[in-house]
């Protein structure tokens, strides 16, 4: 398999499908893009077929009007979490976890973890719904035990130690496995398992943020704001138009405030031209191979031009050998996991300097049966390990070209927008961010500036007219909160005040 166009179909679909041997001599587990589209060409193999919807029929608004309260079995005290196994001590926030069944009738149920607001009042704090990409993979294992939760995992896979900038500072973080099949979650049903897509996600979503109303209804009318990463791009932008259609229909679930997107996957042309540009810049590829891809390559084609255009094909070959072990595309500077082993005893530990081998001890971590029981987590006895990336999603049935219209929807309903990139992600970079938002065609209302964390430069920002803000954060890669925490939340903090980070003096 040519490594460039690897790279090419990660960035454009995400689809999980088998875990492979890596140089480690043991399993590499897979993350946000690692795994290759099987509904694209490559290889000689032709293209499942997969419906690309344009615009705002991505969304399932037609096909949930009115979303439907499901027989529950769970309960609010049921699924508080008296203590995960190796927490810390000293916690002063509430847990949850549990499942809610969006389908009764073909047994769907999406598992979520709650964690309340840390140090104060939980209602005084909005509630922040997050998502994970893929499509796939899951919010439990990346968001909550590796970015954005209150606990990281030791390399025992049996101990847990505190994030001091866990985002349930600022808000109550709600985490969603979605959709069925991923981490937790699960259907009855396996057909769902080879019909899922961009609009049943949403649907499932919107229908289980209801049902989960119901089980915490102090939380209906709350300040809501979605987020998520990556291909989260598609699930936050998809939902939030979900939510915006329902609110004019049962006003008294959602009050929609804003939506967050990190190294997002938005818009298919701009994603692929961005990737190269940003490749090149870097120095990772040739001011041949640049120019060529310049050239030749047409990247609103769905195949990039590989059948029809051999000399962009010729230029993306220059691209071949030049990834591998050795760089690691979610961060270019980053040094690579040389050891997914776990240890007896637990290495000294730092959320300032993220583990690249922490996809090992999550994994051991929640694989573990007292974990998974004191979660409330896989009841059902499912027939596979948890896993990062999902190996039951062996279908995604529809995906968006782009999602920038639901964008440009979501502001002109007064929806605030703040869309982050790290600064070296190969993955989704911010030069794919920066084109995406280009082609919007916003007024500028405060230009590129500098802005401080702690101190010290924490990136750019700039914003727009009409409630967008672009930001990019110093030193992170793909998963912003797992390289650079402190500066990630001091980002979303001032969103939720409803502010730009603090400028540079």
């Amino acid at each position: 398999m040519r490594i460039a166009r690897a790279v090419c179909w990660l960035v454009i679909s995400y689809t999980v499908v088998g875990v492979g041997e890596g140089s480690l001599g043991r399993r590499r587990l897979r993350r946000q893009g690692d795994v290759l589209s099987e509904f694209f060409p490559r290889a000689g193999r032709p293209a499942r077929p997969v419906l690309f919807v344009e615009q705002e029929k991505e969304t399932a608004i037609a096909a949930v009007e009115s979303p439907e309260l499901q027989s529950q079995s769970g309960t609010k005290d049921g699924d508080r979490i008296k203590e995960l196994p190796g927490q810390p001590v000293g916690i002063d926030f509430k847990q949850y976890g549990g499942y809610v069944i969006v389908d009764g009738g073909a047994g769907r149920a999406l598992f979520y973890y709650l964690a309340e607001a840390a140090g104060g009042d939980p209602s005084s704090r909005p509630l922040l719904l997050w998502f994970n990409g893929g499509p796939g993979c899951s919010s439990l294992g990346f968001g909550a035990m590796e970015e954005l939760g209150p606990f990281r995992v030791r390399s025992d896979g049996r101990t847990l130690f505190r994030n001091p900038f866990a985002w349930n500072s600022v808000a109550n973080v709600l985490f969603l496995e979605s959709p069925a099949g991923v981490g937790y979650s699960y259907s009855n049903t396996t057909a769902d398992y080879r019909s899922c897509g961009d609009r049943r996600s949403a649907a499932d979503t919107l229908v289980f943020l209801v049902n989960w109303l119901e089980r915490f209804p102090e939380y209906k009318r709350r300040d809501l704001y979605v987020a998520g990463e990556s291909y989260g791009g598609h699930f936050v932008t998809q939902l939030a138009s979900l939510l915006l259609h329902n609110q004019s229909h049962n006003a008294t679930f959602f009050n929609l405030k804003g939506i967050l997107m990190g190294n997002a996957v938005m818009n298919d042309e701009t994603d692929f031209k961005g990737m190269y540009e940003f490749f090149w810049s870097h120095a990772l590829i040739s001011d041949e191979a640049i120019e060529g891809i310049r050239m030749f390559c047409n990247f609103s084609l769905l195949d990039l031009g590989y059948s029809r255009s051999p000399d962009c094909q010729q230029a993306l070959e220059l691209v071949d050998g030049i990834f591998g072990q050795s760089l690691d595309l979610y961060d270019i500077y980053g040094p690579p996991c040389t050891s997914g082993s776990l240890t007896a005893i637990p290495r000294r530990a730092s959320v300032n300097e993220f583990d690249p081998c922490s996809d090992f001890y999550v994994e051991a971590y929640l694989n573990r049966p007292e974990v998974q029981e004191a979660l409330h987590a896989n009841l059902t006895k499912l027939g596979y390990p948890w896993r990062a990336c999902s190996k039951m999603l062996v279908g995604w049935k529809d995906k968006a070209k782009t999602v920038l219209p639901l964008v440009r929807k979501l502001m002109g309903h007064g929806v605030r927008v703040l869309v982050y990139s790290g600064d070296v992600d190969g993955v989704v970079p911010v030069t794919s961010t920066r084109f995406s938002i280009d082609t919007l065609s916003l007024p500028v209302e405060s230009p590129w500036r500098p802005w401080t964390a702690h101190g010290e430069v924490g990136g750019y920002v700039v914003v727009y007219e009409g409630g967008l803000m672009l930001a990019t954060v110093r030193g992170a890669g793909h998963e912003v909160p797992s390289h650079q925490p402190s500066r990630a939340l001091l980002l979303v903090k001032s969103f939720l005040r409803g502010k730009p980070p603090p400028p540079s003096s």
